[in-house]
């Protein structure tokens, strides 16, 4: 038997009637499981996994919007030492059968609304041995989760899994090209130390929370978020897929308190109106957590209208790196455009292009980590892993400074930074002047060919239906909040921006039209 008692069996042990985990739709259909059932369903799927020949540290993957069985495939891997791996059912058939053939996955475990798909693309991934559907019919040669199921023990697996390490295996959103596997706890090397009890502890998350999935739980921060409140003994609110009015139902209804979110997402529910949102409490939320991408000034301060003042807190991280820095409630308002300070027990540095260690306040450069958080490799791309390090510190290509006081600021992707006539501009800081209009919902800014100054700022901005869009009035805005070398020379107005299932936007989707035929990396 393992070493050590698994943290599902271990809650539902503790308080096995208690609710695990809430499925509510919009259509009325409501599936809840305790921690008792939870525990059982996630064993009877460990036990089956075991009987197909899957050891540990092969790679399982899944595919679907958000459901309970997207959180039990990850509890019923970890039981095991198998490394769950979540495919993006927004991929492109290449796309998701490039992620199953990279990962070697040897079984999948997919949503119903994915069977037809994976029946498709099946032949391309010999490595495949079986194809489970849950939560519907299957094609010919897959089997329902009710047959592959059927007869398994609700126990915990007998496996001796001493000396092994449950590993997480998560493809990066692929917004600078072809997703990368990143491997988390495959070599037992890494020890997370005190840096997640630090960061749980200074946010105030413990038990007795109530946790609700705004966003894709194939993205790393929700599926995350979501095993942490397991661990923790909390509720598990599933949203099959982000509807902002939606997401305040479910929040007013079970009374949530702890959300974690992109942008795309909680600007989406700002934007309601007014009587909309007048028709759900959200007094309930007690922790916000922005994450996953930058929230600009002017969301935050559109969130402390509509949520509690002292909920709102900063994570940045990266799939790669996990969390670094906090920037708490009483520091929002104080430092715009701050993700905050280190998490203690994570050390930041800051190196120019020339690999020198930058150590003077607001300057700019590359941002590594070090971190008991971090990642062991890329899965067969060891080079990109051994690329990103320098000095023991590894980097996602982010540029930031760092001020008198210790906090951070991310300027930009060092792959968005626009370089204009010699001078670098950080496409952040122009997006943030530009949401601060009132009549902005959105804006991705990008550098276009100039044969003039190589590069030109160009924004891409969508505006609000309260606003009748004016590019002068917009440039005259933002003349009096930015250098005039960072004022858009051209901006178009879109009703949409593409963003990836993540809630970030795809630069390289809105840059890749104005660049074909040009020399310059699109990365």
């Amino acid at each position: 038997m393992a070493e050590a008692l698994d943290f599902l069996t271990a809650q539902a042990q503790a308080a096995p009637e208690k609710t695990a985990v809430i499925d509510d739709r919009p259509d009325g259909v409501v599936r809840t499981l305790s921690f008792a059932e939870l525990e059982a369903r996630s064993n009877r799927l460990a036990q089956a996994l075991l009987a197909t020949a899957v050891k540990p540290h092969d790679r399982v993957a899944w595919c679907g919007p958000n459901s309970i069985d997207a959180l039990v495939i990850t509890h019923a891997a970890r039981k095991i030492c198998v490394t769950p791996v979540a495919v993006n059912y927004r991929l492109t058939d290449e796309e998701a059968a490039f992620v199953l053939s990279d990962s070697d996955a040897v079984v999948a475990w997919v949503d119903a609304e994915q069977a037809e798909r994976f029946s498709a693309i099946s032949s391309q991934v010999p490595n495949l041995r079986e194809i489970v559907v849950f939560d519907g019919p299957a094609f010919p040669g897959q089997k329902t989760d009710v047959d592959f199921l059927a007869d398994r023990a609700e126990s915990p697996p007998d496996l001796d899994t001493r000396g092994e390490k449950a590993a997480t295996m998560h493809y990066t959103s692929g917004t600078t090209g072809r997703p990368k596997g990143a491997v988390r706890g495959a070599t037992g090397g890494q020890d997370q130390g005190k840096a997640l009890p630090n960061m749980l502890d200074l946010i105030g998350f413990g038990s007795g929370e109530v946790y609700i999935t705004t966003g894709p739980l194939y993205h790393s921060g929700p599926g995350e978020m979501a095993t942490l409140s397991t661990m923790l003994g909390n509720t598990v609110i599933v949203q099959r897929r982000f509807d902002a009015e939606d997401w305040l139902r479910l929040v007013d209804r079970y009374s949530v308190t702890v959300v974690y979110s992109a942008p795309t997402p909680i600007r989406r529910v700002l934007a309601l109106p007014a009587d909309v949102k007048a028709r759900y409490d959200r007094s309930s939320v007690r922790i916000g957590l922005a994450a996953a991408a930058p929230w600009t000034h002017a969301l935050k301060l559109a969130y402390l209208e509509d949520f509690p003042e002292e909920s709102l807190w900063e994570i940045y991280g990266s799939t790669e790196l996990g969390a670094n820095t906090l920037l708490r409630p009483e520091d929002q308002r104080r430092k715009p455009g701050s993700c905050g300070q280190p998490i203690p027990g994570i050390e930041i540095a800051l190196f120019d292009d020339e690999g020198q260690l930058i150590t003077q306040p607001n300057t700019p450069g590359e941002l590594h980590v070090r971190s008991p958080l971090l990642f062991d490799n890329y899965h067969k791309n060891e080079s990109a892993f051994r690329a990103s390090e320098r000095n023991g510190f590894h980097s996602v290509g982010d540029v930031a400074y760092v001020d008198e006081e210790g906090f951070y600021y991310i300027c930009d992707r060092k792959s968005d930074m626009i370089i204009s006539g010699g001078v670098n501009i950080y496409a952040l800081e122009v997006e943030g002047a530009l949401e601060l209009h009132e009549g902005v919902a959105e804006a991705a800014v990008i550098g276009i060919p100039s044969d003039e100054w190589g590069e030109a700022v160009h924004a891409i901005v969508v505006p609000r239906s309260t606003w009748s869009p004016d590019v002068e009035e917009l440039e005259a805005f933002l003349r009096e909040r930015l250098a005039g070398f960072k004022v858009p020379r051209s901006t178009e107005f879109r009703e949409e921006l593409p963003h990836s299932g993540a809630g970030k936007i795809l630069k390289r989707t809105l840059r890749e039209p104005f660049w074909e035929g040009h020399s310059r990396r699109l990365v």
